[in-house]
């Protein structure tokens, strides 16, 4: 006997709308597993390419254009900068992958809650995940916005 025969999962008359309602739990589970996969991939993607340097990629597919002068490698508030701009991007990727991270955990945490509630013929509706979730997104927006705008200002 294998292990996925051994588990048993409830059958439930259709009456009503039982099957309209765990259907539409699953549905809403499967938005949250999207929805947090896709700040985990954002996250991933933030954090690998902010270790391409990208100055020195284009120094050797351009080699020296007439006009265009080098960079100085000894101006220290360049590297100062680029390190600054490299921790940034490390939080935003750590911040990205936390928020989808939590995204996933409180989906699968919630479709079960659901799929039980639901068993009992009652619902509880889901106030604080929604709003920690947006305030979440909220929050990493300002912070990125707020900390561009600080380096935009710095940089004139």
């Amino acid at each position: 006997m294998s292990f996925f025969s051994r588990l048993k999962t409830p059958i439930f008359k259709n009456t009503g709308s039982v099957a309209r309602d765990h259907l539409a739990a699953e549905r809403t589970f499967l938005a949250w597993i999207r929805t947090g996969l896709g700040f985990v991939a954002l996250g991933t993607a933030i954090e690998r390419f902010s270790r391409v340097d990208l100055e020195a990629f284009m120094q050797q597919v351009s080699p020296s254009r007439p006009g265009v002068s080098k960079p100085d490698s000894t101006d220290h508030r360049e590297a100062s900068s680029s390190t600054h701009d490299k921790s940034q991007e490390h939080l935003l990727a750590a911040a990205l992958l936390g928020t989808g991270s939590g995204s996933i955990v409180y989906g699968v945490g919630r479709y079960f809650s659901n799929m039980r509630m639901l068993e009992k013929g009652l619902f509880k509706p889901s106030y604080f995940g929604a709003g920690a979730l947006g305030l979440t997104i909220a929050s990493v927006t300002g912070a990125v916005y707020w900390t561009g705008f600080k380096s935009h200002k710095h940089a004139e």
